[in-house]
């Protein structure tokens, strides 16, 4: 790709404000206030892939000139030819600097780096979609444990069969959301349920949603939008949950948004969680609404925000699964429902990226 001038001057620029930053994050001044140092050292590892390219760039455009040169003084043929070899391996060298430039400098998902709340529910299919339901909250936990996160439960509400009618839990690490923000969607199931005597094969569903976890400077709540009651927890968990009212249940009253909370036998405890869990979840609405008025701009995404989507099949009798947002099917289900999620998840990366790369370059 070339490099054009308007792009140098851009790049030039980068670079003056990435050391420029690099300055400042030596001042006592910006060290000393918290809230600054964090925004300047994520700025200045923001732009540090981009100056490093540009370096590399610089260096072999710097070369290519020197061997062009070269070429038209020498005189021996054989090193001429030699030239020409090393001259089509800089040029290749370039284009891919050029592409590698683009890439970095498209615009970030400022929630890339967010842990998540992760809400399962059970859709069409009743106790075999609940079952199901379960099943991926497996599977989430054992992609968490590959890539070393950290899950916490929030509110887990079970059928008596052990299936999920609402579970909701968070994932704390680095660079959570940029991977599991793909899984937001409708994902369909077709199996023979352990009930079905005739060994049919069913279709049922569970719907996924991944919310970025709202940090303070990105949500205020006020205290007087926010109504909290206490109750006494449910389910498993001896005498003590039906002793005290630890559970918390919150509504954000602009929004009707409602929050439980009963996983720990705290109070405090479950109204921290409550508040986090209520934090994303009215970011999530407003981001929505705001996204509404940008529906073109919606279309750079690969399916990562509408919940009605059908986004994914897992077909256990041919032990494959597709994600019907890019048409890609993997025949290692087994893998995949053990944590092995790698392959979808990077495929979808690069979808997502190749269409930003069109609507940059249209």
């Amino acid at each position: 790709m070339k490099i054009t001038d308007g792009m140098l001057n851009k790049l030039e620029k980068i670079k003056s404000r990435y050391e420029e930053v690099g300055e400042m994050l030596g001042d006592p001044q910006v060290i000393s206030n918290q809230k600054e140092f964090k925004a300047l050292s994520k700025e200045h590892s923001d732009l540090s892939p981009i100056v490093e390219i540009y370096e590399r760039y610089k260096k072999h455009k710097s070369e290519f000139d020197d061997c062009e040169e070269m070429i038209s003084l020498e005189t021996n043929l054989d090193m001429k030819a030699m030239f020409k070899q090393e001259l089509d391996d800089l040029r290749e060298a370039l284009d891919k600097d050029g592409q590698d430039l683009k890439i970095a400098m498209l615009p970030k998902d400022p929630n890339e780096n967010n842990n998540v709340i992760m809400e399962i529910r059970a859709g069409a299919g009743g106790d075999e979609a609940a079952l199901f339901g379960t099943e991926l909250m497996k599977m989430y936990r054992h992609y968490a444990d590959l890539n070393h996160w950290k899950v916490e439960e929030v509110n887990m509400n079970y059928t008596e069969l052990g299936g999920a009618k609402e579970l909701v839990f968070m994932i704390t690490g680095s660079g959570v959301y940029g991977k599991l923000k793909f899984e937001s969607g409708v994902h369909r199931v077709q199996r023979v349920p352990e009930t079905e005597s005739q060994g049919r094969v069913h279709t049922s569903t569970v719907t996924v949603a991944v919310l970025p976890e709202a940090e303070d400077v990105e949500v205020v709540l006020n205290e007087n939008d926010i109504k909290v009651d206490t109750y006494r927890s449910g389910g498993a968990g001896g005498q003590h949950v039906n002793k005290t009212e630890s559970a918390i249940r919150m509504t954000h009253l602009p929004t009707g948004i409602v929050v439980e909370c009963q996983d720990e036998r705290s109070q405090i405890k479950n109204r921290e969680k409550a508040l986090k869990v209520l934090k994303s979840r009215v970011y999530d609405y407003y981001q929505s609404q705001a996204e509404k008025e940008y529906a073109e701009n919606r279309k750079a995404q690969v399916g990562t925000g509408d919940r009605s989507e059908r986004i994914r099949t897992y077909n256990f009798p041919q032990g494959r699964v597709t994600d019907h947002r890019i048409g890609l099917t993997l025949y290692s289900l087994d893998k995949f429902m053990l944590g092995d999620m790698d392959e979808m998840i990077s495929a979808l990366q690069i979808a997502v990226q190749n269409k930003l790369l069109e609507n940059v370059e249209d």
